[in-house]
């Protein structure tokens, strides 16, 4: 069964969740983040697209299939996501640190010391339809520097996420697996020729999403998503968190910016 399709009410966090998301290496919570929340981020984030608020990162820059070749051409001026969401607006910090998100990553991770890290997500994913790109098979530590790759990241879905308007791939349990770094090519994607990351993707789930649902899901857990196919940008809300034990290296990217302790 997909676990991403089970109802998990948002005070529902619990060690069974927990033992799922070892397990699994994502779960979902359902409806976690309340309306009125979800509404004034989405506000926010409607109002820094038209005029465009940066700083942001554009689809031409990343160069993933189906991306605008550059800037200077037709579309090429369609935003992947905004950045540096939380010092945005106090939408994004009553929810991303919030004592809500401290409860249920302390469940998750097992320890009362989570910090929100400013150097890596800390974004809205703005996946316009008609430019917006795929996403292939990676781990979100591929470029992260932590004394241990023990790090959980929380998408929240501002609107409904099917696979018509590219929601998360989800490969369960693959954060836990020894991955032949010959398995991976030149920017750490899967190779999908080799036929044993066929069968692993053959594994895939689609995390379909509603209005104010969350996926928490592991540093480690290969994922990816499609092109938005619909009529209607996409808008997610994502943070990155971790212990305070677990310490950014000094002087890579992810020790750029310092890292926010969730109130005890």
């Amino acid at each position: 069964m997909d676990s991403s399709r089970e109802h998990i009410p948002g005070n529902a966090i619990s060690d069974l969740v927990r033992h799922r998301f070892l397990r699994d290496g994502y779960v979902v919570v359902r409806g976690l983040c309340e309306p009125a929340l979800c509404n004034l981020m989405r506000d926010q984030i409607l109002a820094s697209l038209d005029p465009l608020v940066g700083p942001a990162e554009f689809e031409a820059d990343v160069g993933y299939p189906g991306a605008p070749s550059s800037r200077r051409v037709f579309g090429g001026n369609t935003p992947r996501r905004l950045l540096h969401a939380y010092a945005r607006h106090s939408a994004f910090r009553h929810w991303a640190a919030g004592p809500q998100m401290k409860s249920h990553l302390a469940v998750l991770m097992d320890d009362q010391d989570v910090y929100l890290s400013q150097c890596h997500h800390n974004c809205v994913m703005t996946k316009h339809p008609g430019y917006s790109s795929a996403t292939l098979w990676h781990q979100d530590i591929r470029y992260w520097s932590f004394d241990v790759p023990e790090l959980i990241s929380v998408w929240l879905a501002l609107g409904d996420e099917t696979g018509r308007n590219g929601a998360l791939n989800v490969i369960p349990g693959t954060h836990i697996l020894d991955i032949e770094r010959g398995r991976l090519d030149r920017d750490l994607f899967l190779r999908p020729e080799l036929s044993e990351n066929r069968l692993l993707i053959e594994q895939a789930v689609s995390v379909e999403l509603g209005f104010g649902d969350v996926l928490f899901f592991h540093c480690r857990l290969f994922h990816a998503a499609g092109k938005n196919r619909s009529d209607e940008v996409k808008l997610s809300s994502v943070f990155t968190y971790h212990t305070g034990a677990n310490h950014p290296i000094p002087g890579t990217r992810s020790a750029q910016y310092p890292s926010v302790r969730l109130a005890q």
